[in-house]
This record gives C-alpha cells, structure tokens and sequence, in this order.
C-alpha cells in the first residue's frame, strides 16, 4: 500500500475520501463534534504545502438517495476554513458541470469541497458509473475514512481503483496502530471488549482471543453468549464480572480490581465498549476507573468505539491513549480479521 511520500502532489488534482459523518445540530448548521475532522487536517495541510489541487469529498448521515438540507456539508466546510486559516470552496453538488467547471478553475494550494455524496442513491450502491464520474475530477486518489473502510461503497472501493492511489496520513496511522494489536503485539495483551451487542463482537473476541492473554466481556455480552449457547474458541482466557451494581447497569468493585491487576501487568492494551450504562452519570464510575488504569499504565493503548470514544472525551482523556481509532465497525472489522473494501482496493 502506497502512502502521501510516494507521489509528487504538485498541480496534481488529488481526491481525498474524508470522514465528514459527524454529529451536527438540528437545523445542520452547526458541527457538535470535531474529533474524525481533525483527523482530516494533517493530510490536508500537507497536500497544500505540496501545492496540489485538493478536491474533498465525503458523506454525511443518511439521506437515502436524496437531497436533504439538513445534511449539507456547509458546516464542515466552515469549518475546515477555521482550521486551515483559509478558504475552503464548495460546490452545490459532487458530480456535473458546476463541479466540473469549480475543479478546472482550481489553483494548487487550493481546497475544494464536494457536496455530500449520499445524495447520490450510486454512492451506497457502488455504482461503477457514479465512481468513473468521481475519478474524471481527479489525478490521484487518497483515502483518509479509515471509518467507512469496511463499506463496498463507489467513493471507498471503486473510485479507488480507476486511479493511483495511496493512504492518508490518518489512515496509515490507523493500520500500524491496529497492527500492532493484531500482528505482533508486546505481550501481555490485555484486551476489554464491553458493549450489549453480542453479534457485532463474537468474531472480534475469537479473533483477538488468539493473540491476547486476556480478554474481559462484559456482563451483557457474557450472558447474551450463555443464552444462544455460543463458545468462545478459547475460553480459558475469557473474564466476565464476577460482580455487578445497580441490577447489572455497572460493574462491581471485585471486578474492577481483577481488571486493573491485568492491565498493570499488561504491555498491550484494546479497549472496545463500555462496561456499564455510561450514559448515566451514576453508573460511570468503574468504566472510569479501569480507564484511568489504562492511561497510568506503560503499555501501548488502543481505544475505538463510538461511545468509547465520546466517554473518554468526557472525561479529558483522549490524548492519554496511544492511538485513538476513528473507526468503529471498520476497527471491528479490522481486528477481526476481516477485509475491508477500502483498504483491499488501495493495495
């Protein structure tokens, strides 16, 4: 797979898959939360120092095929303006004559940002045709979504085919990062894998059971595998909560203590899911507890999860962890084992 050092940007128009899916307001007029946009930035920033023609593009929400006011673009344009100190331009619309035109009068340095792609039905369906209209915009494609890696989509899988492409500086750090769970880790691995939703994390656990010494499942996942009789692969080195508050919404002090005995210990640390009904304020605590054993701990961090990561952001911790993914179903993906089309198609 080819990075942002193997190609020579300058004049070149560049396609950038982004992760534009972000929580806005009700009106869409306003980004609530900036975390995978920042993860945009450094790319962003090098393919101007490099003087490229950077063409952005990317989805938000779930229009289903149609325009929808309220999922327009307009406030991560705004601001990626902010955050670059300079102009990003937009278009109306991501494929046809008003892009077109936008692209060609284009400069190198100069950002250009594309109308969100879901209003197009041939996005989620892959559409060759839709892709070929999307590559005829662009010399070199680069794919920083490590969050919609996991999804055979036109703008992730095919685009990425019909043109030279490399990973984004995000991307790039997302796969080594991850790697480094999966391939090769520093033992012991501790990993923790909370959450209510057995069927998203039966592989992960079976998969990530092969290389770690330990893996934690919370209450609800543990009792969901009792009643539908599912076995871990190897389940010696499984651990659920011996103890539990509050009719099963936290987890109990005994458990706490044996988490935080494995992850002193640990050199190598994954964290997916909370361990407790995190959105309320009073069944917190534990969660909190082994996260701040995490961070006070020497060993190589990775955290993801959607919740996850909004949890740790609560408490102020996200530049306490080694890496923090951007991905959730595509980092579940990933560990699991399995191919993701976005990445499959850079290589």
């Amino acid at each position: 797979m080819k990075t942002l050092k193997d190609f020579n940007f300058k004049d070149k128009r560049v396609l950038v898959r982004c992760d534009f899916d972000v929580p806005m307001d009700d009106l869409g007029t306003k980004v609530l939360d900036d975390f995978r946009l920042k993860q945009a930035l450094p790319t962003i920033k090098y393919l101007a120092g490099q003087q490229a023609k950077i063409i952005l593009m990317g989805h938000a929400g779930r229009p289903d095929g149609k325009v929808v006011e309220t999922m327009r673009l307009t406030p991560v344009k705004q601001y990626l303006s902010s955050a670059l100190g300079f102009e990003v331009k937009k278009t109306s619309d991501c494929i046809g004559q008003e892009v077109e035109e936008a692209v060609q009068s284009l400069k190198s340095g100069e950002v250009l940002m594309l109308e969100n792609l879901r209003f197009y039905k041939q996005e989620n369906d892959n559409d060759q045709n839709f892709a070929k209209s999307l590559a005829s915009l662009g010399e070199i494609y680069v794919n920083e979504a490590f969050a919609n890696c996991h999804r055979n989509h036109a703008s992730v899988s095919a685009l990425a085919r019909m043109l030279p492409n490399c990973a984004g500086l995000s991307l790039e750090k997302e796969i080594k990062s991850l790697e480094r769970i999966t391939k090769n880790p520093e033992k012991p691995l501790v990993a923790i894998i909370g959450g209510i939703k057995l069927e998203t994390k039966t592989e992960l656990v079976n998969k990530i059971s092969e290389k770690a010494d330990t893996v934690f499942i919370s209450g609800p996942i543990q009792k969901d595998a009792l009643q539908k009789k599912i076995v871990f692969k190897y389940p010696s080195k499984i651990l659920a909560p011996v103890d539990e508050v509050g009719g099963g919404k936290d987890i109990g002090p005994k458990t706490v203590k044996m988490m935080k005995e494995k992850i002193a210990q640990a050199k190598t640390i994954f964290w997916n899911g909370a361990f407790g009904k995190t959105e309320e304020k009073e069944f917190r605590k534990r969660t909190k507890e082994f996260a701040l054993a995490i961070v006070a701990s020497q060993a190589f961090s990775v955290v993801g999860g959607g919740d996850t990561v909004d949890f740790i952001a609560d408490l102020g911790l996200l530049s306490k962890f080694s890496h923090v993914s951007g991905g959730g179903g595509a980092m579940l993906t990933f560990v699991a084992g399995e191919p993701l089309p976005g990445i499959e198609a850079l290589k």
